[in-house]
């Protein structure tokens, strides 16, 4: 039985009962229930089923309670969107006046679903028939098969007029590459087609790696990084003028977008020290009472000195991504700590300071230093002591410096 018969066992009546029957499976009880469904079942099927809950139990953390009625093949589980930031783009897209889209390297169909939920019409295209009909599948299995037709076919010879907007996912792994692939023209599509596609558009979003060289983005777009949870996720690049009364992609533009709160940030130009600008517009100057470290997103895009604007702060080196201020003001683009310590790096100074505070627990974070955490916390040696500490080793005006201290949320006064 190959993929495609697969699925299409799975739909029948005898594969969604075994699928019901998997639900709420427990894989360390995989060989004891195997031997059980095949006396009723033939062998292939429940194999599939098996796989397919497996996959279901993956899927959970990026789609939720739809992962439990949705189908999944192994790539669709590692590339396809989170639900979260599909939602935020599909929002952003009926913002911008969307109301039909193409869909190009749809996948197993998660943009399209949040894309359709939004109340936009799609056309989801993938060369891919496992995908495709695993995107049909899950089309119907949520109630969306109206608002969604899947097409197989390479998205490079599909005449996209007529829509409204265009979205572009390429293909960032590769088997014969070894996995992750970072060059943009190595994406498949190439980014160079996706920005033409996209040029075409009256409005058009392009997803791409947010490790990707800011000097490979084209300037006649904004780019978004969006993060969730704290982890940032991916970037969106956006072209076009949408709807009048919404806010536009902003040509040259970067954005960092925090779900789930949707909190977003636009860049007002600033020279950036996670960018390797040595000549930052934000100020340098010593560690004040507290630190702040700045969300994925915003490093991504390069607005650490925006931030730093916004809050009166000031960075601890021209090349490091942690600001300082003298006084506590909340920001969603950063993670405020208490600062206690200031030291010259020096374990053995460390771990006698740890062990005279009692501190058993030390949550240890790195920018701008060679050394390894783990490492660090080997040489520590804690005890078990309750109290926590944050240590920072980072570099404060050129020099190896260890900062202590705990998050703004502890009850703890910053001081030294």
């Amino acid at each position: 039985m190959n993929d495609g018969d697969t699925l299409t066992a799975l739909l029948t009546p005898e594969g969604q009962a075994l699928l019901t029957e998997l639900r709420d499976h427990d894989p360390s009880d995989e060989l004891a229930a195997a031997t059980r469904l095949r006396r009723e079942h033939p062998a292939e099927l429940v194999s599939a089923a098996l796989g397919q809950a497996r996959l279901r139990q993956r899927a959970a953390a990026k789609f939720g309670a739809d992962a439990g009625r949705m189908y999944f093949t192994p790539n669709g589980v590692e590339q396809s969107t989170r639900a979260t930031v599909a939602a935020h783009r599909a929002r952003r897209l009926a913002a911008l006046g969307v109301r039909t889209l193409a869909d190009l390297c749809c996948g197993i169909g998660g943009d399209a679903i949040a894309l359709a939920r939004a109340g936009i019409r799609v056309l989801a295209v993938d060369r891919d028939p496992l995908a495709c009909a695993a995107a049909r599948a899950n089309a119907e299995a949520l109630g969306l098969a109206e608002l969604i037709e899947v097409r197989c076919a390479d998205v490079t010879e599909v005449d996209t007029a007529g829509y409204d907007a265009v979205f572009v996912d390429p293909a960032r792994r590769s088997k014969a590459r070894g996995g992750r692939i970072f060059d943009p023209e190595a994406y498949s599509p190439p980014l160079s087609w996706a920005v033409e596609a996209a040029r075409k558009a009256p409005v058009a979003a392009l997803k791409i790696a947010p490790g990707v060289p800011h000097e490979a983005l084209p300037e006649d777009a904004e780019t978004e990084w969006i993060s969730d949870g704290g982890d940032v996720k991916e970037a969106v690049v956006w072209f076009g003028t949408g709807a009048g009364g919404v806010p536009r992609p902003v040509p040259g533009g970067r954005r960092a977008t925090l779900l789930p709160a949707g909190d977003s940030l636009l860049g007002t130009g600033l020279p950036d020290p996670s960018a390797g600008d040595d000549t930052p517009q934000a100020p340098v100057g010593p560690v004040g009472d507290w630190l702040y470290e700045p969300d994925g997103a915003v490093i991504r895009a390069h607005l650490v000195a925006d931030v730093a604007a916004r809050i009166d702060g000031r960075l601890i080196d021209p090349t490091i991504a942690y600001i300082t201020a003298d006084r506590l003001v909340g920001t969603p683009y950063a993670t405020a700590y208490a600062i206690t310590d200031v030291l010259p790096f020096h374990v053995k100074k460390l771990r006698a300071l740890l062990r005279e505070r009692g501190v058993g627990i030390a949550v240890i974070k790195k920018r701008g230093s060679a050394v390894e955490p783990e490492e660090l916390r080997k040489k520590l040696k804690l005890g078990g002591g309750r109290t926590s500490c944050t240590i920072f080793l980072t570099r404060v005006a050129g020099a190896p410096t260890m900062l202590l201290g705990h998050p703004a949320t502890d009850p703890v006064t910053p001081g030294r």
